[in-house]
């Protein structure tokens, strides 16, 4: 993964995507893509190429949804899936 791009992305997931922020109105999967979309769209105005958006989009989606599923309750689902994220930032690439 590109660490300039991951940089990027997860402070565009900090600064967009505030926990516990879902209204339940749409799924935690629809909210996620939405948002994915938005944030390549900006990735193209914060100077990355196409190819650097696309290289990174399947590592990318975890992260937004992990941040879109974050509530105040506990979800479990949310603890596994930033668990093996973490497990995979651990390993490197």
């Amino acid at each position: 993964m590109s660490k300039r791009f991951l940089r990027w992305a997860e402070a565009w997931i900090e600064e967009h995507i505030p926990p516990g922020a879902n209204p339940d109105i749409e799924s935690h999967e629809a909210r996620a893509q939405r948002l994915s979309e938005t944030l390549f769209a900006e990735a193209a105005v914060a100077g990355f190429t196409n190819a650097e958006a696309e290289e990174e989009r399947q590592r990318v989606a975890p992260l937004v949804l992990a941040a879109v599923s974050d509530s105040t309750d506990f979800d479990i689902n949310a603890y596994h899936l930033k668990l093996q994220l973490a497990q995979e930032n651990e390993d490197g690439d």
